[in-house]
């Protein structure tokens, strides 16, 4: 790097501002040392950062000065900065990295990598930017390092990579179905191999504005994605990280094509968690948000199997298993939906309600219930006496057949008394 600080743009004569332009960004391609030494090459380091904070300002302000010769310089002078082997995971002896739980390890050179993010995003949505004259340099290569860093632990880095890489999509055609493919590469490694990475939510939040722009009707590529890939992304233990994300894309491809309602949910109810009540709230949450965008027809094919789940959510120990199945009852689209498959609906829902009104332990659950039951009386009183009856005479029913249990075990043991060998077993078993 030079001692001295080149000439400001702004102090030059426009026929040498595309010179001082390039001499300024090969300046900004020599690397600093940040981590084990922060404070060496401070004067150097400073030249750098005014350097960036010119050429963000000149490109702003400026019209006409993003000239074809300047395109591979920009490109260069973004790759030598951005482009780099990632340190090694915070805890790579111990646990893996928990985003929610773990400090990340911010990068130590963030106060040059900002400002190159900084002026490579400006470029990208500069007036001036045409991706014919660029698109020789912004290339697959190019693209495959952009995603290798979404796995950065810096949360600042990944969201200007997620902007970075949005505005590539939107502006190179060409790149769309390689920019989904290595996606796609992501995640199926994250699911079936590593279970860890670090960008899954931005990659999601960039998925959610790219299905939102989808043509219909849906490609069948896409479709696949949304079953082979989003959907295993539930079964994942570190789900909460991205979930909402996830959720959102979900949600986006039914509005789209309300046809994949019935492949989704079954898939949805394929995944739910056995044994991880907070993850139960989360497919909770996920599902209401789908019923708010369910047609009603879509409805009928999923209602059996998706309210069999939800007694048994209603049921759950788990008070807040229960309690956010029981606010689906708050729900004015759902309440028609079952208003409209009543007959259908509220003898599989009764049962758990009507048991968990008496037996639960949690007092706010009792009160939910309660509001849940009385909801279906003013639904449809008829159907409701005589889900009522079933109950008792199936409560009944069970009663007799645990008596009719108990009298046979009984014959059985009085059998077995009767027989002279009982004795000696009972004291071999005594004296053991």
């Amino acid at each position: 790097l030079q001692e001295v600080r080149i000439i400001a743009i702004s102090d030059a004569q426009p026929n040498e501002w595309e010179d001082l332009f390039i001499q300024k960004l090969r300046q900004c391609c020599v690397l600093f040392d940040f981590a084990t030494d922060p404070l060496s090459d401070l004067k150097y380091k400073e030249v750098k950062r005014a350097a960036l904070n010119e050429m963000l300002d000149y490109i702003f302000t400026q019209r006409g000065v993003i000239t074809e010769a300047i395109y591979p310089e920009i490109v260069h002078m973004f790759s030598c900065n951005v482009f780099r082997t990632l340190p090694p995971s915070s805890n790579p002896s111990g646990a893996e990295f928990d985003p929610e739980e773990d400090e990340p390890t911010l990068e130590a050179a963030w106060p040059h990598l900002q400002l190159v993010y900084e002026f490579f995003l400006r470029f990208l949505e500069s007036p001036d930017f045409q991706p014919n004259i660029v698109k020789r340099y912004i290339d697959q290569k190019f693209v495959l390092q952009l995603l290798e860093l979404f796995d950065s632990e810096d949360p600042r880095e990944r969201d200007f990579l997620k902007t970075t890489l949005h505005r590539i999509y939107g502006k190179f055609l060409g790149l769309r179905a390689y920019i989904r493919k290595q996606i796609n590469n992501i995640f199926y490694r994250f699911i079936y191999e590593t279970e860890h990475h670090n960008g899954i939510a931005e990659l999601l939040e960039i998925l959610g504005s790219i299905i939102n722009g989808f043509a219909l009707p849906l490609k069948e590529e896409h479709k696949v994605f949304l079953l082979k890939v989003l959907m295993p992304l539930h079964k994942v233990k570190s789900l909460s990280v991205y979930h909402p994300q996830l959720a959102y894309c979900v949600v986006q491809f039914l509005e789209k094509d309300p046809s994949l309602t019935e492949p989704v949910v079954n898939s949805l109810l394929k995944f739910w968690p056995k044994m991880h009540s907070p993850k139960e709230v989360m497919f909770l949450n996920e599902l209401e948000e789908i019923l708010d965008v369910i047609e009603p027809a879509e409805f009928t094919k999923v209602m059996v199997p998706l309210f069999r789940q939800l007694a048994k959510c209603v049921s759950s120990p788990h008070f807040q298993v229960a309690e956010r199945a029981l606010y689906y009852w708050n729900n004015e689209y759902i309440m028609s939906l079952i208003n409209d498959n009543a007959t259908v609906l509220l003898p599989i829902m009764f049962p758990a309600l009507y048991r968990n009104s008496k037996s639960h332990w949690n007092k706010t659950i009792h009160g939910l219930i309660y509001n849940a039951l009385k909801l279906f009386m003013e639904m449809n009183q008829k159907l409701f006496d005589e889900c009522v009856q079933n109950y008792k005479l199936e409560r009944h029913s069970e009663k007799q057949k645990m008596k009719e249990r108990e009298e046979t075990w009984q014959k059985i043991e009085n059998l077995a008394l009767k027989n002279p060998k009982v004795s000696n077993v009972r004291t071999i078993i005594n004296f053991l």
